[in-house]
């Protein structure tokens, strides 16, 4: 079994996959995140009802689940789907966005938590709140720096035996024994709705391309990201502007330049 894969590999292999996940994000997410994943390579499906999602989760290569605008018949289908993709043997990435802020959403979070999702994506506040600890987060935007999540996300990755994947300034990513910081980006990333929820899409691309390998899988995703982030931002004027050049550059990003600019450095 092949484990040596690069990131510039993963991307490669994803894009002729054209792997077919299963989002069930937020409203305000769906459309760019459709948009994100199609530049990427892969094929988007947002749905989420919960007449259709386990069925659905057991035809898909991977399945993501964001609860930024959560409702109980979100939640109904979030579990559905979550189950039949255990059931099935497919990843699952959970994106606890903001899970800290009411108790409903604490309370959803948890059940999701307890359903073990294969990666968990999230900003340092929400990390740091998801491993049991207090958080500087106020509402999607977090509060604390990547650095200061670290150790959490460490706790959180061997206690749920979960990838945790902390995304800001600098990514961490963990499996609770390995660790990697990964640079990139811009500033303007965060100043465009919903990027961060798109990259939870585009990293249940990746783990659908290596289901075995869901570490190696989240750096690429990751990477690729922070790769096409920081070119699009140097042609762009502002946020308006950055978003349509970011989608043609993740579009544009060989698998070769994603592997000859990644910064990636073992933690």
């Amino acid at each position: 079994m092949q484990t040596t894969e690069t990131p510039g590999q993963l991307l490669t292999a994803m894009r002729a996959k054209n792997p077919l996940v299963q989002n069930i994000t937020n409203f305000v997410a769906m459309n760019i995140a459709a948009n994100v994943m199609l530049a990427a390579g892969a094929s988007p499906a947002m749905v989420h009802t919960r007449e259709e999602a386990g069925e659905f989760a057991r035809i898909a290569a991977a399945l993501t689940i964001n609860i930024g605008t959560l409702s109980p018949d979100f939640l109904a289908g979030m579990k559905e789907a979550a189950i039949a993709a255990t059931e099935a043997r497919r990843p699952w990435v959970l994106d606890p966005v903001a899970h800290f802020a009411t108790g409903y959403r604490r309370a959803a979070a948890a059940e999701l938590m307890e359903l073990k999702p294969t990666i968990v994506r999230g900003n340092a506040s929400e990390i740091i709140a998801l491993a049991g600890s207090r958080s500087s987060g106020r509402g999607v935007d977090s509060g604390d720096p990547t650095y200061a999540a670290e150790g959490a996300a460490v706790a959180l990755a061997q206690q749920n035996g979960s990838i945790v994947a902390v995304t800001g300034e600098v990514d961490f990513v963990t499996d609770g024994r390995r660790s990697v910081r990964i640079m990139g980006g811009s500033a303007l990333m965060p100043r465009v709705t919903a990027l961060g929820c798109s990259l939870t899409c585009v990293t249940g691309a990746f783990a659908a391309t290596a289901p075995d390998r869901p570490f190696e899988a989240t750096v690429a995703a990751l990477a690729m990201f922070a790769v096409a982030g920081e070119e699009a931002a140097l042609a762009a004027a502002g946020p308006g502007s950055f978003s349509p050049l970011f989608l043609d550059h993740l579009a544009a990003l060989t698998g070769e330049a994603l592997d000859a600019k990644a910064r990636i450095v073992a933690a």
